[in-house]
């Protein structure tokens, strides 16, 4: 389920390991240090205040923990959670609860909504059930498109508008030139809606020279002109990329301290820089499992220290088109979210195989 990362690969005798399990329970439950005396009674085995002293000192120098305070306890280090979702921790399932949640879900919204509408559903569902953010990228890139229309709002202004096969719409803004008729607005539709008719927007792209120059043969040149403002205007994204973010309310609740709160104002931050997460969530399209980023192991998370879960997911041709996952602070109930992910990307999966 998880993809391969580069395991942290520590030896740790049967002792340390159970301490240090201890201690990553305890700040994934509350986000507060623990002690010696409060492990020596959480432990199996009967051991002495002063002996987990002495393993959590050496569980200190391997850099899998470490003191927030002074006569603080102690909580886990960014590689110590590495090392702890890497080698020692044990994914459940979802629960049947669950599983049906997100079957029922999604399956409504897939069946009487567009795409977008399903992939935003099915990220407002994760947000709910792990208490982060859920996030989706996807590409319009690879919707069939089904029609287009100019739609004049100023004098040199009209509204472009995309209708894809899905039903999904998207609008541009673009400039006219000068002294268009109205007559002009509806040949450049038609030219346009019989050309994207059932492709894509890549093919679109990748035939916006040829559409230019045949506009220019068959057209006079102001409709021509608008041809080519309105293809430009969407080829203007190149990798035809979308973000879908929710729950970040989710983010704000359980705060323990006002460094906590920091950390919020932080990651949210994060989320506004669009085009960083969207890079981050790509690099889970070239994963056959779940992803799993850790605080500053990815510098757009360096100051917030936040996790990401993500999986990618697939189209009717077994194509990766996106990837939707979780996003909240390091303490994130992994075993628990980590399936979470794995089996909503699945659904999704199977959803657009079906054509929804």
């Amino acid at each position: 389920m998880i993809a391969d990362q580069g395991k942290s690969v520590i030896d740790l005798n049967s002792r340390s390991r159970e301490i240090f399990k201890r201690i990553v329970d305890s700040y994934l439950a509350t986000g507060e240090p623990v002690g010696s005396r409060n492990l020596s009674r959480l432990l199996p085995m009967a051991l002495s205040p002063a002996s987990v002293r002495n393993v959590m000192s050496d569980l200190e120098s391997a850099g899998l923990i470490y003191a927030p305070h002074t006569s603080a306890g102690r909580l886990p280090t960014q590689s110590g959670l590495r090392f702890f979702v890497d080698a020692l921790m044990e994914i459940g399932d979802v629960s049947k609860d669950d599983r049906s949640r997100i079957e029922a879900e999604v399956r409504a919204s897939g069946q009487q909504k567009t795409t977008e509408s399903l992939l935003t559903e099915a990220t407002s569902l994760l947000s709910g059930l792990s208490r982060g953010a859920g996030v989706v990228v996807t590409t319009k890139a690879s919707v069939p498109l089904k029609h287009i229309e100019f739609v004049r709002i100023e004098k040199t202004r009209a509204l472009a508008v995309l209708v894809s096969e899905d039903g999904s719409i998207e609008n541009r803004i673009v400039e006219l030139p000068s002294g268009l008729p109205a007559s002009a607005l509806v040949e450049a539709s038609n030219y346009l809606s019989e050309r994207i008719r059932g492709k894509t927007m890549a093919d679109v792209r990748n035939e916006l020279e040829a559409a230019r120059l045949d506009a220019e043969k068959q057209l006079d040149g102001l409709t021509a002109g608008l041809v080519a403002a309105g293809l430009a205007g969407w080829a203007g994204d190149p990798d035809g990329r979308q973000l879908i973010v929710r729950g970040q309310a989710n983010l704000l609740e359980d705060l323990n301290a006002a460094e906590d709160l920091e950390r919020i104002r932080l990651l949210l931050s994060d989320l506004e820089t669009q085009k960083d997460v969207i890079d981050l969530l790509s690099r889970a399209e070239t994963s056959e499992g779940v992803r799993i980023y850790i605080g500053s192991e990815n510098k757009l998370f360096s100051l917030s220290g936040s996790s990401l879960i993500a999986a990618p997911f697939r189209d009717s041709n077994q194509k990766i088109v996106g990837v939707l996952g979780v996003i909240g602070p390091t303490r994130l109930n992994y075993a628990r979210v980590i399936p979470m992910v794995d089996y909503t990307a699945k659904v999704v999966s199977k959803l657009l195989e079906q054509g929804r």
